[in-house]
């Protein structure tokens, strides 16, 4: 089973300014048909839950910070509360992107203002619209910020 995981990239700066890069990432391999970025008006604001079971998602922070979480759905009508959740911290300082496996819920929380997040998906938006699967915010609750 596949699970989610986080695909590490890098940067390169110089006199002339910074070059972030995922180059693990295929877009053919991956099938990608389209994107979209996402800006909360609010800072910690959640965007949760959202579920497909057929459609895979990738996210790529392009400004700010975000934690992004992901869960397993075993029942798209009644899913387990119990189930694990994979969380995963993106910030525009350190370029990765993390794959959400079709059969999962995803949600995520900006941890910074003016944070914007890129998601890329492997389906049409009509494939989207049919395969969409809604959850409140806090069904799992993985949004506590724990400051050090």
């Amino acid at each position: 089973m596949t699970k989610p995981k986080l695909i590490q990239g890098n940067f390169f700066n110089d006199e002339r300014g910074i070059l972030s890069f995922v180059n693990e990432f295929n877009f053919l391999e991956k099938k990608i048909q389209r994107f979209y970025i996402v800006k909360n008006y609010q800072n910690n604001f959640i965007r949760a839950w959202h579920g497909h079971e057929e459609e895979s998602k990738f996210v790529y922070c392009l400004n700010g910070s975000a934690k992004v979480c992901c869960v397993k759905i075993d029942n798209f009508n009644k899913p387990n509360k119990n189930e694990k959740i994979y969380s995963f911290n993106l910030n525009e300082n350190k370029p990765s992107i993390v794959f959400v496996p079709k059969g999962y819920a995803n949600g995520f929380m900006n941890t910074e203002p003016n944070t914007k997040l890129m998601f890329l998906s492997d389906k049409s938006l009509e494939q989207s619209k049919k395969d969409d699967f809604r959850y409140e915010y806090d069904f799992w609750n993985p949004w506590k910020i724990n400051f050090y």
